[in-house]
């Protein structure tokens, strides 16, 4: 089995940073894709960021040039650098990681268990 942990949330004012990170440990396994996905109240989860285990990226629109998503493939370890943060980013962060255990031969996605980011002065 694998566990993914999830840290990095907090309180921040606008125009701060905060570092997410995702924390993979359990049984041999492999990660393919990464994923950052947020979900504010009343809203739907959506995707935030990607990277692909050959280091390609893609953000949503709103984070560009803001978010930088990053893996340490050593550490099993996925991070989301978030600068310029804004209110409008609140909300609670969700890592998705696509992982294939050893032994196995379909991949699956796990899920983190949240973290809360609150932007506010």
């Amino acid at each position: 089995q694998v566990q993914l942990v999830e840290s990095g949330g907090g309180l921040v004012q606008p125009g701060g940073s905060l570092r997410l990170s995702c924390a993979a440990s359990g049984s041999d396994f492999t990660i393919s894709a990464v994923n950052w996905y947020r979900q504010a109240p009343g809203k739907q989860r959506e995707l935030v960021a990607a990277i692909t285990n050959g280091g390609s990226t893609n953000y949503e629109d709103s984070v560009k040039g803001r978010f930088t998503i990053s893996r340490d493939n050593a550490k099993n370890t996925a991070y989301l650098q978030m600068n310029s943060l804004k209110p409008e980013d609140t909300a609670v962060y969700y890592c998705m990681l696509t992982i294939r255990v050893s032994g196995t031969y379909y991949p699956h996605n796990y899920w983190g268990q949240g973290t809360q980011v609150t932007v506010s002065s």
